[in-house]
């Protein structure tokens, strides 16, 4: 990692794996040992930012329409699982995603009476990151979600729905604070959109 710091060029692990036709790359770039970067069916890219630091055992996956961008001076920590399928995982400037995180921009088809096997792959729709979000150890994101600007994300959450700018998503949440919005999980599942004004949406 001291390497990619001090020099403009990239480090990329003589350990990692990278089977991409279309990965673009920026300065000081900082790739793991046994980190994935894989490119399935078809032509889609992915755009790493400069000065990103992605820590080992983390795979990068898309095709089928799922282009994948990380932003200058963002962070993905060890064992994350990144796969970008019919829609694109955006992740802005300066992110932090902990650990055993893992975002996916496609769904199975769940029709009845057809086997798994055979369900279609479905998207809501891509999974946006603004910048400066802090996503916690083991979190999920799910397709069609857009986490705002300096939210966090608690460890261990699934998230389903959008989550605004500056806003503490979590299962314990209980307080509201000067800098940022807290919001219980269960309010968390709600389809609406949070805000400060929104006061009758948040724990006391």
């Amino acid at each position: 990692e001291c390497l990619a710091r001090i020099r403009k060029t990239s480090y990329l692990s003589a350990k990692a794996t990278i089977s991409h036709k279309n990965l673009i790359l920026g300065d000081n770039i900082f790739i793991d040992d046994y980190c994935m970067i894989y490119q399935n069916k078809g032509n889609e890219y992915i755009n790493i930012g400069n000065q990103v630091r992605i820590y080992r055992n983390t795979t990068l996956e898309n095709g089928r329409g799922g282009n994948i961008s990380i932003g200058s001076n963002s962070s993905i920590h060890p064992r994350c699982q990144l796969n970008a399928y019919h829609a694109d995982i955006i992740i802005g400037k300066q992110v932090m995603i902990a650990a055993n995180c893992a975002l996916y921009s496609y769904d199975h088809g769940i029709k009845a009476n057809t086997p798994i096997r055979k369900q279609p792959l479905t998207a809501k729709g891509p999974i946006t990151i603004h910048d400066e979000a802090w996503i916690g150890t083991g979190a999920i994101i799910l397709s069609g979600v857009t986490i705002g600007e300096g939210a966090i994300i608690g460890a261990g959450s699934v998230v389903i729905k959008d989550v605004p700018a500056n806003a503490i998503a979590d299962r314990k949440s209980t307080r509201l604070n000067s800098s940022h919005i807290t919001i219980s999980y269960a309010d968390f599942c709600l389809k609406k959109k949070i805000t400060k004004s929104d006061s009758h949406y948040l724990d006391n």
